[in-house]
């Protein structure tokens, strides 16, 4: 693993949550043609995206591939990306898998000078909410960086578990990628009444957030990840706006002219919320590589539905009030 110097920005902003805001950034993770990291192309993504105007770094997350990288990589991953963002944005990286790892990876982040973390789902198995519970309070006991849970797949949480996270000192939000409004709204008000003076996050971590950013800014959820921002951040930043400022119009027209086209393409097939953005970065000028086995490329014709989406994603950006700013 290579040696990581001291980041000069560690520890200079103990709040992340009071800096987290505007597009969060899901940086791919770049490979070279033999299939080893490249972190010159993956400096160039990050600064790249921090200078176009990325809210946060989520660095080796789930489009950053977290599954296929070996804890080296990872940590010469996180550290690339806090180098980078030289304290303008705050960095979070992945962490995951069975406690044990999961603690060694935070370890590894915190070393590296990310400023927190987001748990990705425990590994295989499919726990009961005891066990979840138990499982994110050890890993936020064991590391002094701020966590964020992500709800997904095999870690699904009822209101009352997620009221006693919100309580759990060190774990300071939810990342919501199951896209149950119900559920989350009953969270929501759990969480309000029996943990209120709890200032706990809320995120919409669906693969492409934006297609239902109305619908959980209607839950007070303003805080999302933008794959699109990876490749497009100029579309992303566009939305962004519109939805802050409440501008329907320039929302409805990115939602049918983009994205939503854009989700009916990933959903054609399986590992496409990851492969499909890597390779929207490849069209736009950046080689950052294939996917790590055991995803697979798009179809040479859905990348080239992809090519004509962002072009029309980009033209319908560029008409939007503030665009070039």
């Amino acid at each position: 693993m290579t040696a990581h110097p001291p980041p000069a920005t560690a520890g200079r902003h103990p709040r992340l949550a009071d800096r987290l805001d505007g597009p969060l950034f899901f940086p791919v993770t770049a490979y070279t043609p033999d299939g080893t990291v490249d972190l010159t192309a993956f400096r160039a993504h990050v600064r790249a995206g921090v200078d176009a105007g990325a809210g946060a770094v989520f660095a080796a997350c789930g489009t950053g591939e977290f599954h296929a990288l070996t804890p080296e990589e990872f940590a010469d991953c996180v550290a690339a990306a806090v180098q980078e963002a030289a304290g303008r944005v705050p960095v979070v990286a992945g962490t995951g898998y069975g406690t044990a790892l999961a603690v060694r990876f935070a370890r590894l982040a915190r070393e590296a000078g990310a400023d927190g973390l987001l748990a990705m789902p425990p590994y295989l198995v499919v726990a009961d909410q005891e066990g979840l519970l138990r499982h994110y309070t050890e890993l936020a006991a064991a590391t002094a960086l701020p966590v964020i849970v992500y709800q997904r797949d095999n870690a699904v949480f009822t209101p009352a578990t997620v009221a006693a996270l919100a309580a759990t000192p060190g774990i300071i939000g939810l990342k919501d990628g199951l896209g149950d409004l119900d559920l989350m709204q009953r969270i929501i008000s759990t969480v309000r009444t029996e943990a209120p003076d709890e200032d706990f996050l809320y995120f919409n971590g669906l693969p492409t957030a934006e297609l239902t950013g109305p619908a959980y800014l209607g839950l007070g959820v303003r805080l999302y990840s933008s794959a699109v921002f990876a490749f497009a951040p100029e579309i992303a930043l566009a939305f962004h706006r519109a939805l802050a400022a409440g501008d329907d119009a320039v929302v409805n027209r990115l939602l049918d002219g983009f994205y939503r086209p854009l989700v009916e393409l990933r959903n054609q097939g399986r590992g496409y919320a990851v492969a499909l953005v890597k390779a929207g970065v490849r069209l736009r000028g950046l080689d950052v590589g294939a996917v790590r086995p055991p995803l697979s490329e798009p179809a040479p014709a859905h990348i080239e539905e992809l090519a004509g989406l962002i072009d029309r994603g980009l033209a319908l950006a560029a008409q939007a009030p503030g665009a070039g700013a």
